[in-house]
């Protein structure tokens, strides 16, 4: 699913008029009736009490003019207010002829602004994907008046005075919505951690925009669901062994962190790799044989940390980093190990810290590595961001320069490539926001990696099955009582939904 940019939106709406020959008051009749829809399936008029839907002049108004009557006939308690314009568009005037009688457009003024009692149903309608420039005036003091209610606030495709796809002025006037609904596609805003106490819990309503159009648009981002990732996961053959799906090697864990080489192991082996052999210090040699027997322990002399790095012929990738440690022996181990790796490499926690204390190391990086830092994690290696648009750009600049693939770990996780495209995932949930968890994405990326899955369809499938088990284990604990080590449980059926079927 392409994420279009507020132009491309707008162009998409005329692409979908011209190929079906209609009009554009029809396509807005759509979209409102499609977000009436939504509203419906979810609150009684009864259950809605007092509603308030506020219009700007453009074609958001128009929406909002649109949801207010059908809202009105449904049986809500509708009242409908608009800003004053000295012009509106045309669309949205075809909508205010269309109001039925009793239901009047009521012009906001600042001085009389209409109460809105707690708990009322507030329609955000002001303005949408086409804003460019912060809320000042009377439509900034409406905003604040929103704000300040303690109402139940559902946006109109956009939380007003929030742009579509760029960073705006500290302050800028934005409706806290509770729930925005967005017609067929996200919005990037929504995807962006800044953006959240905004948008609130966000909901795509689909309204048949062209698809010819959405499959042609020029752009590099990307949201990945389960339709996008069709057939990059092959069923496994009939008579495959384990030779067929590859050797990992996992180097994790360092005293008190064997946990983490565990989670990393647990996931590995739940994730389809053939063979795996973990080196690990002494210390945890006991532990990973008796909590994960489907191993291969290979312990380092050193009793504490990895010290030595072991032959790496028979292995087809390569994972390193969950609880390494940063003793001055495990740097030179990681250095020895990207001068020598021929396979590909996964690199995670200690191993990005390493290579940031290390510059030179980050030169010595394989093409087509797989980097999993979280934020903080991303900005030792490429620098401080201003925001969250200014993260992409230079998670864009480092995936080019370094020629690698970066999973920005994240509430909407971001996949940076090479080629500069940027992927955010659609599954996971607040209940991942844990210890372990980035250990356990570490595992699956190095089994996929080991089966030979090409480094773009290795991160897309590991980062989209390790939210899914997320998704999965929270059906059973509950986002609060959630654990890392509950994702390894659900990774296998996470894994089959993805599986490309048999063709009959």
């Amino acid at each position: 699913m392409r994420i279009l940019s507020a132009a491309q939106t707008r162009q998409a709406d005329q692409a979908t008029i011209q190929e079906e020959g209609i009009s554009s008051v029809a396509l807005m009749e759509r979209a409102a009736t499609a977000f009436t829809q939504w509203l419906l399936a979810r609150l009684s008029p009864t259950e809605a009490g007092d509603t308030l839907i506020f219009c700007g002049p453009g074609n958001n108004g128009g929406d909002g003019l649109v949801i207010a009557r059908q809202l009105h006939l449904a049986g809500f308690v509708v009242q409908v207010f608009g800003l004053p314009a000295d012009t509106y568009s045309a669309d949205f005037e075809t909508n205010r002829q269309r109001l039925p009688a009793g239901l009047a457009l009521q012009t906001l003024a600042l001085d009389a602004l209409p109460p809105i009692a707690p708990g009322s149903l507030v329609v955000d309608a002001l303005f949408g994907t086409g804003l460019s420039r912060p809320l000042a005036g009377l439509a900034a003091a409406v905003v604040e008046h929103l704000n300040q209610a303690r109402a139940r606030i559902v946006a109109v495709d956009m939380p007003s005075g929030l742009f579509a796809d760029m960073p705006q002025p500290a302050d800028s006037p934005i409706v806290r919505a509770r729930h925005t609904v967005s017609f067929e596609l996200p919005k990037l805003a929504f995807l962006l951690p800044q953006n959240a106490q905004y948008v609130g819990q966000w909901h795509t309503v689909p309204i048949g925009l062209s698809r010819q159009f959405q499959a042609q648009a020029e752009g590099k981002l990307y949201f990945v669901d389960a339709t996008l990732l069709a057939g990059r996961l092959p069923k496994r053959a009939q008579f495959g062994h384990k030779g067929t799906y590859g050797h990992a090697l996992l180097l994790a864990g360092s005293r008190g962190k064997i946990g983490a080489a565990l989670l990393a192991t647990q996931a590995c082996l739940r994730s389809g790799v053939g063979l795996l052999t973990v080196r690990t210090p002494a210390v945890g040699y006991d532990i990973l044989q008796t909590a994960a027997p489907e191993a291969m322990a290979l312990t380092d002399p050193a009793s504490d940390f990895i010290s030595e790095l072991p032959e790496l012929s028979p292995y087809s990738a390569i994972g390193i980093g969950p609880g390494l440690d940063k003793a001055d022996e495990t740097k030179l181990v990681l250095e020895q190990l990207l001068r020598e790796t021929k396979v590909p490499l996964v690199v995670d926690a200690d191993a990005l810290n390493m290579l940031r204390a290390n510059p030179g190391l980050l030169q010595l990086l394989p093409p087509d590595s797989i980097l999993t830092p979280h934020p903080k994690e991303f900005e030792r290696l490429a620098g401080p961001a201003r925001d969250d648009y200014h993260r992409l750009e230079l998670l864009r600049e480092f995936c080019q320069q370094h020629r690698c693939y970066t999973v920005l770990k994240g509430a909407h996780t971001c996949l940076g490539t090479p080629t500069g495209e940027l992927y955010f995932n659609s599954t996971g949930n607040p209940g991942m926001a844990t210890g372990g968890s980035g250990d356990v994405l570490t595992g699956i990326l190095t089994a996929l990696r080991a089966q030979h899955l090409p480094p773009l369809d290795t991160a897309l499938l590991g980062v989209y099955a390790h939210g899914r088990a997320g998704d999965l284990a929270a059906r059973h604990t509950g986002e609060a009582g959630l654990i890392a080590g509950d994702l390894t449980r659900f990774i296998g059926p996470a894994l089959q939904e993805l599986t490309t079927p048999d063709a009959f």
